[in-house]
Parts: structure tokens; C-alpha cells; sequence
């Protein structure tokens, strides 16, 4: 398989969505899907209707009929739900989920593949974070059932996932520990998913994805490439200046905020060691600019990964109103975007595109009751009982505290897995009939957003950004 040049980055759940990726793949170069709460979103895109019943043309193609029409029965509101009404919740995650929810995380991800593949011969890759461990394994299937042609994992060290791409696609099972506060190494608590049992007959052996894995630094990628379970077939070196989540700073500067991090040279990859490792990679963070990307292939890089540029174009799943709000404050050239440390429960600092009416701004944040009623980003832990427990720093603080976390982990923590699904229209409606509030993450530098406003005048789409990145006048027919 040819290596693009450039990969489109998997920006947050449902804003790198099947259209997005199918785009860029059309275009020639490598789109991808973000696989963060896939399950939710196909449940609540049948909630409000199915426009233009994607979701159910590909759930046509789904080897298993009986499950196709057990989601379609469950969650498909003909016409749409109320504007007012709220979505129906999920079945709860754990470590052994209901096979209802198993289901719908594996026809979420086929369904996103199979829709972002259509009508074209490009890959297309999927996009996971290794800190959401109890969706992983059912996600891997559902892409690979779907032909997936790569899997991007970050947010950790995913040394466990090439194994796992390995058993797939020699139809076996697979396992995954799973991490828990206060449990003993000695006794490690697993995820495991069984390809045979869920199809309820022999699987198909699977053409394996090639995996990147997406990485901060030459040290992570060196000890990842030593200490994977299967091959790794390229890297994703995001710097410090990338959007959403980022690895947390080395540098001892000063920060002008108590929850703003800062970035110094000791956060800046050593881009001559990762080229002597001997693997394809592709340099993410501030590089979307056809002098960036000669630069990059410069340092020995195959290409670049570019997300904001991409999230803010026609093709993205962003909600129209909440993508037309951040395109004024670009235009208008007052783009504020923050590293905030203690916006994301997982405790890796998150950047932020400070934006009216989102819960960037202390007043919303302040106003919105706190709940956690979604889960992805829960922590496991041991409880006194021996059994494993979950808490977030996201829920009411009397919960988290009872179940042994510390106040100071409260403060700041903003419900990323709600605002992130308000971001693409699909936000909860509260009791009190007010939906959730989004959040906006963008990389720190928005310039290539802004010239590629002016050069088209107006809205862009996914082909303008790549022809603008390999040097082509994006103004031109």
C-alpha cells in the first residue's frame, strides 16, 4: 500500500466523521474516522432520524441481520425525536458489557468504516484512544470487519494493540488489560472479545490494518517499538502545539495561569532520533503549510497529520452553528486557544478554543449541573470489596468523593464526553429542557483556517486543505 503523504487527523468523536474521511480518502490521501463513542453516535443519529438513512444503508451490509434490526427497532425515531426530548441512554459500560451494548459497538464501527470506504478505492483509517480501554477490542472488529486500512492509536502507550490487530485477523480471540487504581500487578484485570462467539460461527480470517501509533516523543516511540506485542508499522509524532489531548509538559516555565500548561524546548520531538528508528512517521502540530510539509519530508518524515485545518471545512461533523461561531472569532482573527491541564478527566492537558456559550468560559461551566452519565473517560479502580469500581472526576463531587477520589481532583474538570457530542449536534437534553454545552478543541495554530477563508472567500472544503498543503493556489478552479 502507497503511504500518504498526508493523514487527516481524527479529531474529536463525531467531527472526523465517515464523510470527512471519505473526502480526504477520495482525494487521494488518507482520511480518517475518530472511533471515540462510535456507539453513541449511531444511536443517537437513528434517534434523530437517520437523514438520509446512511446508518441503516450500512447496517444492510452487516453480517449479522438480526443485530442490524435490533438497533434499527431500538433506537430509530422515523421523522426524529423532539427537539426537546431527551436521548435514551445506553446500556452501562463495564468490564464483561451486555451484549446489547457489545453489538452496537461493533456495528457502530463497521457502519463508520463502510460508510467513509464507499464509492472509492482509497484507505481509510480509524482513529482510538488507548485510555478508553473497555470499547477497544468490540471497535477493532467492527473496523476490521469493514475493511479498515488503518488504526492510529494515542492518549498512552498502545504496545497491546498490534497483537490484538494479529489475532483478528487470524480470527482468534483477543484480550486487553485493563487499567485499575490499587489493583496488584500480579492480578490484572482483562477486557476480551471473542471474533467466533459474537458472529456465533467460525470468523472470517481479516486482512490486518497497518498501525501507527501516535506519539510524543523519540523516548516513547523507542521504548514502543521495543516493547510491542506485533508490528508497528509507522509512528504519529504530535508535538505540543497539536489539538485535544497533549502529553503533559516537561518544561519547568512558568505558566501565566494555574491551569494553563506551558511548552518549552525539552517538549519539542527529537525528530533526528525518531528518523533513525527506521519507521515511517508523520509530524503532527502546527504543520499545515506546503513549507512545513517540505520541511517535514526534510527531517526524514513521510509526511504530515493536519486536524484543524480539516475540522473547521465543509466535510466535518461539527454542528453548523457551533462551527459558523468559531470561523467568526478565526476571521475576525481573535482565536484563543488554551492548554488547559485540568479541563480533561483524564488528567492529560486538553486544548481549548475559548468560544461563547461553551463550557470554555467560567459562567456556562458554573451553570451546568455536574453529571456522568456517558463514561468513556471514567477511571477504574479497586474497591474494598475486591470488585472494581468507577469514578470521575466529571461526576457530583460528593459520588467521587465517596468513592475514595480527592477533592482536588474536582476542580476545573469539565465533562469532555458530553461537551464532545454538543459539539456535533448531539448533545443530551437536561431535566430542566437545556441542552449540554460544548467544548471546542483546535490546535494552537489556526492560520492555515484563516488563509483558507480568505483564498476561497468563505467556506472551504477537505480537497481545498489538501490542495492548499501540496502547494496547489487553493483560489484557483
Amino acid at each position: 500500500m502507497k503511504l500518504p503523504t498526508i493523514i487527516q487527523g481524527g479529531m474529536g468523536a463525531g467531527v472526523s466523521d465517515w464523510r470527512l474521511a471519505r473526502a480526504v480518502s477520495r482525494a487521494g490521501q488518507l482520511g480518517v474516522v475518530a472511533g471515540t463513542g462510535l456507539d453513541l453516535i449511531l444511536a443517537r443519529r437513528l434517534q434523530v432520524g437517520d437523514p438520509g438513512d446512511h446508518v441503516q444503508r450500512a447496517l444492510g451490509h452487516f453480517p449479522l441481520a438480526d443485530v442490524a434490526r435490533r438497533i434499527v427497532d431500538r433506537y430509530l425515531v422515523p421523522g426524529g425525536k423532539a427537539p426537546d426530548a431527551p436521548f435514551v441512554p445506553l446500556p452501562p459500560l463495564d468490564l464483561r458489557p451486555s451484549p446489547a451494548r457489545e453489538e452496537l459497538i461493533v456495528a457502530a464501527n463497521f457502519v463508520e468504516v463502510f460508510l467513509a470506504r464507499e464509492g472509492h478505492g482509497g484507505a481509510v483509517g480509524v482513529n482510538y484512544m488507548e485510555k478508553i480501554q473497555l470499547t477497544i477490542l468490540p471497535s477493532l472488529f467492527g473496523a476490521m470487519l469493514a475493511g479498515v486500512g488503518y488504526v492510529l492509536v494515542g492518549a498512552g502507550i498502545p504496545r497491546a494493540i498490534p497483537a490484538v490487530l494479529d489475532e483478528y485477523a487470524a480470527a482468534r480471540p483477543a484480550r486487553l488489560r485493563v487499567d485499575v487504581r490499587g489493583a496488584s500487578p500480579r492480578q490484572p484485570h482483562l477486557v476480551r472479545f471473542d471474533p467466533s462467539a459474537f458472529l456465533r460461527g467460525p470468523a472470517p480470517r481479516l486482512e490486518r490494518p497497518h498501525f501507527l501509533a501516535i506519539v510524543s516523543s523519540s523516548t516513547v516511540a523507542t521504548v514502543l517499538l521495543r516493547k510491542a506485542s506485533g508490528r508497528v508499522d509507522g509512528l504519529v509524532l504530535e508535538g505540543p502545539t497539536a489539538g485535544g489531548h497533549n502529553a503533559p509538559p516537561r518544561s519547568r516555565a512558568k505558566p501565566d495561569g494555574p491551569d494553563q500548561a506551558v511548552f518549552g524546548e525539552r517538549d519539542v520531538p527529537d525528530l533526528a532520533a525518531v528518523a533513525r528508528l527506521g519507521v515511517p512517521f508523520w509530524i503532527a502540530g502546527s504543520c499545515a503549510s506546503p513549507e512545513r510539509l517540505r520541511w517535514a519530508r526534510r527531517q526524514g518524515a513521510t509526511g504530515i497529520q493536519v486536524g484543524t485545518a480539516f475540522a473547521f471545512c465543509l466535510e466535518s461533523g461539527l454542528a453548523p452553528e457551533v462551527k459558523r461561531h468559531a470561523l467568526e472569532r478565526i476571521r475576525a482573527g481573535a482565536a484563543q486557544v488554551e492548554t488547559d491541564v485540568r479541563a480533561s478527566p483524564t488528567g492529560f492537558p486538553f486544548k481549548v478554543l475559548r468560544l461563547p456559550g461553551t463550557i470554555s468560559e467560567p459562567e456556562v461551566f458554573g451553570g451546568r449541573e455536574r453529571v456522568c452519565d456517558l463514561g468513556y473517560l471514567r477511571h477504574a479502580y479497586l474497591r474494598a470489596d475486591g470488585r472494581v469500581g468507577w469514578r470521575c472526576p466529571g461526576e457530583p463531587a460528593e459520588a467521587f468523593v465517596r468513592k475514595g477520589g480527592q477533592v482536588e481532583e474536582l476542580r476545573g474538570r469539565k465533562c469532555v464526553c458530553n461537551a464532545l457530542m454538543a459539539n456535533i449536534g448531539l448533545g443530551q437534553v437536561r431535566r430542566d429542557g437545556h441542552p449540554e454545552p460544548p467544548l471546542l478543541t483546535s490546535g494552537a495554530d489556526t492560520t492555515v483556517v484563516e488563509e483558507l477563508l480568505s483564498a476561497r472567500r468563505g467556506d472551504y472544503t477537505a480537497r481545498d486543505v489538501l490542495e492548499y498543503l501540496l502547494g496547489r493556489d487553493p483560489a484557483s478552479p
